[in-house]
């Protein structure tokens, strides 16, 4: 069964807030929280049940896109037909990234942006994070291409920024010819 998750639309003031630093240990709150987001984007990442609840596929989620203000955000990753790989990352950070920069040919999308966004976002094409899991140990993990991507955009909403923030206004394809596309 679909968890029952309410999504904050980029119109929510809520989703311009820098999240606060995650205490352990985690309240039993928390946790189910952590374990529907993971549920419900392995959900909408299955065709049968994206098309039956009518789900955008999403491969990230930060709790302040649920509403809470903290520091924890997951990612789940179809490293083949049914089989996810799941991130979760608590208090996150990015120790170090490439000079090379990438950008999402079709464009970046968002669970909280219900609406098509023409441009590029630039983005590091590997980088190193350490975070921390539900009982607090911490993890360095290298991520590159599409993981990379996510973790930084997941990040953004950590510290209030939407994809849409990072595009050029006035020239949304600008510096194309300088990045990678993936």
């Amino acid at each position: 069964m679909l968890p029952k998750l309410r999504i904050l639309d980029e119109q929510n003031k809520m989703l311009r807030t820098v999240s606060k630093e995650v205490v352990f240990p985690l309240s039993e709150k928390d946790k189910k929280m952590v374990e529907d987001a993971l549920k419900y984007l392995e959900m909408s990442q299955i065709e049968e049940y994206s098309e039956k609840y009518n789900l955008r596929p999403g491969m990230g989620l930060a709790f302040i896109q649920l509403g809470v203000p903290k520091r924890i955000f997951v990612v789940v990753n179809e490293i083949e037909d049914g089989i996810f790989e799941r991130y979760v990352a608590i208090n996150p950070k990015i120790i170090s990234y490439s000079e090379e920069r990438i950008y999402v040919e079709e464009g970046e999308g968002c669970l909280s942006v219900n609406r098509p966004v023409d441009g590029i976002v630039p983005r590091y094409a590997r980088i190193k994070v350490e975070a921390q899991d539900l009982n607090g140990e911490v993890h360095t993990y290298r991520l590159r291409e599409d993981l990379s991507v996510a973790f930084q955009h997941e990040l953004d909403h950590l510290n209030g920024v939407l994809f849409v923030d990072k595009i050029d206004k006035n020239n949304p394809y600008r510096g194309r010819d300088t990045m990678r596309p993936i």
